[in-house]
C-alpha cells in the first residue's frame, strides 16, 4: 500500500473519528460489529456447496466432514452478543424517545424492514434472468435458501424489540436475574425433549424455545442498558455460562456444534437450546468485562473507523453476504469442480482453498454494498412513489420467499 493511501486513510479515519459524538459508547458499537462480522465469517467458512451431475449447486458442510471444526462454531456463533447490545440500545433509545412508544417501535421496524424488502425483491427480480442465461433450477433454490437463511433473525429481533418495554420494567424490578426466567423456560422444553418423556413429546414443543432462547441474552441487554447489570453480573455470567456449556457438552451430551449440521439428528441453533443461552451468557459476561478495554482501545481513530463503516452497513452485510459467496460459486459452477468452491466440504485441503476464496467474498460483498446500502437508507419522497414502490417490493419478496422455501 503506497504512502499516499495510508496517508488518505488516516484523514479519513481521523474525520471519523472527529465527528463521533462524546457520549458516543465505542466499546458496544465494537462488540456490534464484532458479532456482524461473525456472521458472514462463519456462513462463508462453515457453508459449502457440491457439485450436482447437471452442474446445479447443492449446500453442504465441511463439519460434516470434521466434527474438529465445531470449536470453531462456539466462536463464531456471536448472536447472544448481537441480543445483548440489541437490547442494551434498545433500552437506551426507548428511554430517550420523545414520541409514542407506538413510533418509536416503528421507526426500528422500518429501519430492519426496507434491507430485507430489498435483497429479497431484488432477487425476486435476477432469478428468472438468471434460469433464462441457463443457471439451473437447483442452483437457484440453493441460493435462495442460503438468501433467505440469514433473515429469520429479523422476525425474531422485530418480535423482541416489540418486548422492549416490558424488558425494562422488569429490569429495573430484578435487574440481570429479569432473565433468569428465560433460562429455566428453555431448560424445561429441553428436559422434555431430550429427557426420559422424549418419546411421548410432540415435535412442535420444540418450538416454544424461540422467544425465550433469543429474547435471554436481550432482557440481559437490557439489564446492562438500565445500569442493573454490571461487573459483578458479568463475572457470575461469565463463570456460570461457561460451567453449564461445560456440564451440557461433558454429561448430557449436547451436540457440539453450535450451527446446524446437515444430517444431525440434534441441533443447537434452530430452535436455540440451553447450550445457546450457556454460551450466551459466557460471551455476555466477557462483553461487560472487558467493555472498558474494548472502549480504550476504540479510543484510536485507525481502529473506531471500519467499527462505524460496518455499523453503518450493518443490514447491508447480514442481507447481502450470501449473495457475495454465491456471486463467485455461481460462475465458479459453469467451471466444474473448483476447489473450496464448488468441491464437496470433505478434505482438508478444502478447508485451506476456502479460506483463500473468503478475500475474494469479501470484495465481492463491499461491492454489492455500493448499491445495496441504498436499502438502510431513508426512504425517499415523492408523490405516492414510496407507497408504489413499498407494493411492488412486497409482492416480489412475498413471491422470493415463496420460491425458497420450496412452495412453489
Amino acid at each position: 500500500m503506497s504512502t499516499s493511501t495510508l496517508t488518505t486513510l488516516r484523514k479519513a479515519a481521523g474525520r471519523i473519528d472527529a465527528r463521533t459524538p462524546a457520549h458516543r459508547d465505542r466499546a458496544v458499537d465494537g462488540l456490534r460489529a464484532l458479532a456482524l462480522l461473525a456472521v458472514p465469517t462463519g456462513h462463508w467458512l462453515l457453508g459449502g456447496f457440491t457439485l450436482d451431475a447437471d452442474g446445479g449447486l447443492h449446500n453442504a458442510s465441511p463439519l460434516s466432514a470434521f466434527g474438529g471444526l465445531a470449536p470453531a462454531s462456539w466462536v463464531l456463533q456471536m448472536l447472544g452478543i448481537f441480543f445483548l447490545v440489541g437490547g442494551y440500545a434498545s433500552a437506551l433509545s426507548y428511554g430517550r424517545r420523545e414520541g409514542s412508544t407506538g413510533a418509536w417501535l416503528k421507526g426500528r421496524i422500518v429501519r430492519l424492514g426496507r434491507p430485507v424488502l430489498g435483497v429479497t425483491a431484488v432477487w425476486a427480480l435476477a432469478a428468472p434472468v438468471l434460469y433464462a442465461a441457463g443457471v439451473p433450477e437447483a442452483t437457484l433454490r440453493t441460493g435462495a435458501t442460503l438468501v433467505v437463511q440469514p433473515l429469520w433473525f429479523v422476525g425474531v429481533y422485530v418480535v423482541v424489540t416489540a418486548l422492549t418495554p416490558y424488558c425494562v420494567r422488569a429490569a429495573r424490578r430484578l435487574g440481570g436475574w429479569a432473565a433468569a426466567p428465560l433460562l429455566a423456560s428453555v431448560a424445561v422444553v429441553d428436559f422434555l425433549r431430550y429427557g426420559p418423556l422424549a418419546d411421548s413429546v410432540p415435535s412442535w414443543l420444540a418450538l416454544v424455545n424461540i422467544l425465550p432462547g433469543w429474547l435471554f441474552a436481550y432482557q440481559l441487554g437490557v439489564s446492562w442498558g438500565e445500569g442493573r447489570l454490571g461487573r459483578l453480573g458479568g463475572r457470575l455470567l461469565l463463570a456460570g455460562g461457561a460451567l453449564l456449556f461445560a456440564a451440557l457438552l461433558v454429561v448430557f451430551h449436547y451436540p457440539a456444534s453450535m450451527v446446524g449440521v446437515p444430517g444431525a439428528v440434534r441441533t443447537n441453533s434452530h430452535p436455540p437450546s440451553l447450550l445457546v443461552l450457556a454460551l450466551a451468557a459466557a460471551q455476555s459476561g466477557a462483553a461487560i468485562l472487558l467493555r472498558d478495554r474494548l472502549a480504550k482501545l476504540l479510543a484510536r481513530p485507525a481502529l473506531w473507523a471500519p467499527v462505524v463503516v460496518v455499523n453503518l452497513c450493518a443490514m447491508t452485510i447480514l442481507c447481502w453476504h450470501q449473495t457475495a459467496m454465491l456471486a463467485a460459486a455461481v460462475p465458479g459452477s459453469f467451471a466444474g469442480a473448483v476447489a473450496g468452491l464448488t468441491t464437496a466440504p470433505d478434505s482438508l485441503g478444502w478447508i485451506a482453498a476456502r479460506v483463500a476464496w473468503m478475500p475474494v467474498f469479501a470484495v465481492l460483498l463491499v461491492g454489492i454494498a455500493r448499491y445495496a446500502r441504498r436499502f438502510e437508507g431513508p426512504p425517499r419522497e415523492g408523490r405516492g412513489a414510496p407507497v408504489v414502490r413499498r407494493a411492488v417490493a412486497g409482492v416480489l419478496a412475498a413471491g422470493f420467499a415463496v420460491f425458497a422455501l420450496g412452495l412453489a
